[in-house]
């Protein structure tokens, strides 16, 4: 993976129903602020998306990170490893212990 490219980093988690709407606030007003101030200033931005199924909500977040240096600023070293933080960890029913990257090849916006 070229350390130069952008990188995309894919997660999956999943909740229920009645806390997908706590865990989705988390995630914008406490989690990526909390990044950011951090110092992660690689992280361009973050798309969080949900499929409802009939008893639990899929998350599948995906990051976009200016370089590989970013993302293990973000996740340190071992940067396939998820980045849960505890307190989401008590509201998820389960998760991904791993993340997935991606070199960016393209973007076509219409």
């Amino acid at each position: 993976m070229d350390d130069n490219s952008k990188i995309l980093r894919t997660w999956k988690g999943w909740t229920t129903i009645q806390n997908a709407p706590i865990y989705e606030n988390m995630l914008i007003n406490q989690v990526f602020p909390e990044v950011k101030k951090k110092g992660v200033d690689g992280l361009e931005k973050v798309n969080i998306s949900t499929k409802h199924n009939e008893e639990e909500v899929e998350f599948f977040l995906i990051l976009q990170f200016d370089c590989l240096d970013s993302v293990k600023a973000f996740a340190g070293e071992n940067y396939e490893a998820a980045y849960i933080p505890d307190k989401a960890k008590r509201i998820l029913l389960r998760y991904e212990l791993k993340a997935q990257h991606y070199e960016m090849q393209g973007e076509l916006l219409f």
